[in-house]
């Protein structure tokens, strides 16, 4: 059983990290890297730092909203730790895909004792209305984008059986591929959480933690620090479009595609998106403007690696600051020293009346 869980965990990090290599290798293999070293030099790299506080600023956000829907489950983490745990698990996520949900529950119950279970169920919640969000904005992308298309395809002559027929058979490959991985990684996941389910208590906590939304006391809150979130991540990718001259007339309402994409990309198991985003996101520049594939693909190349290296730096400064603070379980008494309860007489005291009388 051991080293079918050394298999497991190794395959868990190997496979994520050789699909994203097979999609950028594919996207890259005629690519002029000499060519991206005088790119990079007309970068506006003021623009790059700029994007980068907005990185952060979405997983402060997220980590504020986190510690506001467990203190209903009468959980009441220190709000540092929440935002330190969030860094942390968006680093180990680059590791193996999807781990850091459950590496910041562990970090909340081993430096605030805070319930794990219930701790999964608000990130099951949270997962949930963030979903619910990239849906209603692919929706509003979509409704106002339709006559962009519309006009794009009657100016240029081109059908969008036309534009698929551009694909090469592996750029469908790659697309196929991509879904299949997909759909066995949340069979997988489903699966897991079916074993899971064995255990009632643990099913119960999570439903506690799932429901605790409803308990929320500043809703009005809540939505300010989801907007603060999603605005966080737009502005993080928008601002990019302002470091290179390719991308800096296109409009807003191209990066909010561009954005919308990219996220239903990630969804793909590879770390932080790679390959999947890169493809995405260069479709859809190459669609909406961008004139030279070069271009889109030097684009993607450069701010993802950017904006993939701000990860490690936020989860090693919070690494850092947790190892400074002890675990909870050392603040807990010892259980083997006597303690002391509260006084609790095992019948009432006789009361004589007549003496008050």
């Amino acid at each position: 059983m051991k080293l079918r869980k050394i298999l497991t965990n190794i395959l868990n990090i190997v496979l994520p990290l050789i699909l994203g290599c097979a999609i950028l290798y594919w996207m890259y293999r005629e690519f002029d890297f000499v060519q991206l070293q005088g790119a990079l030099l007309k970068v506006n790299w003021w623009w790059m730092a700029f994007s980068l506080v907005f990185g952060v600023t979405a997983q402060v956000f997220r980590g504020l909203r986190w510690k506001q829907t467990l203190e209903p489950l009468f959980e009441y983490p220190k709000t540092m730790n929440c935002i330190h745990a969030v860094f942390i698990s968006y680093t180990t996520s680059l590791i193996v895909p999807r781990s850091g949900e459950v590496v910041r529950c562990g970090i909340l119950s081993r430096y605030d004792g805070t319930s794990f279970p219930k701790a999964v169920g608000t990130v099951v919640t949270e997962r949930i209305v963030d979903s619910i969000l990239l849906i209603v904005m692919t929706l509003l992308v979509f409704v106002l984008q339709i006559k962009t298309f519309i006009l794009f395809f009657d100016e240029t002559g081109t059908s969008l059986t036309g534009w698929l027929q551009t694909f090469t058979t592996t750029g469908y490959i790659v697309t196929a591929g991509c879904i299949v991985v997909t759909v066995l990684f949340l069979w997988y996941f489903i699966r897991k959480a079916t074993v899971f389910a064995k255990l009632r208590k643990i099913i119960n906590d999570v439903k506690v933690g799932i429901f605790s939304l409803s308990k929320v006391k500043n809703k009005p809150l809540y939505v300010f620090y989801t907007l603060g979130i999603w605005g966080s991540y737009f502005l993080h990718f928008y601002i990019t479009f302002f470091c290179f001259e390719f991308t800096s007339s296109l409009s807003i309402m191209t990066a909010l595609l561009a954005f919308v994409v990219g996220g239903f990309a990630v969804i793909v198991p590879t770390p932080n998106g790679m390959g999947s985003w890169h493809f995405a996101v260069k479709t859809v520049l190459l669609l909406c403007g961008v004139q030279v594939a070069a271009d889109a693909e030097t684009f993607v190349l450069v701010v993802h690696a950017i904006q993939t290296g701000l990860l490690p730096i936020l989860g090693m400064y919070s690494a850092i600051c947790l190892m400074m603070q002890k675990p909870f379980e050392t603040m807990k008494p010892n259980r083997s020293q006597k303690t002391y309860e509260p006084f609790k007489p095992k019948r009432p005291f006789p009361i004589n009346l007549n003496q008050h009388q």
